[in-house]
């Protein structure tokens, strides 16, 4: 399996998941607040550092309010 770390899915993953906070208006501290993290861990997430696990992702489509599905469907589509 490829390293999937700067793939362009993960890239098109993130870009996504920074598109959603801010339309929801979140900074990277409020977002973190919400999941019970510190900013750094968003900080990690939407430079790429980090992967996002599965039940992340899942809390992250919740709080930011997207459907989690309709966005695997669209990054399966790329890369």
């Amino acid at each position: 399996m490829a390293k999937t770390l700067g793939s362009e899915r993960h890239k098109a993953l993130i870009a996504l998941l920074i598109a959603k906070r801010e339309a929801a208006g979140l900074t990277q501290t409020e977002l973190a607040e919400r999941l019970g993290e510190y900013q750094s861990f968003v900080a990690r997430l939407e430079s790429g550092q980090r992967r996002v696990d599965v039940v992340e992702f899942l809390e992250l489509s919740q709080i930011l309010d997207f459907d989690a599905f309709d966005v695997l469907r669209a990054i399966s589509r790329t890369g």
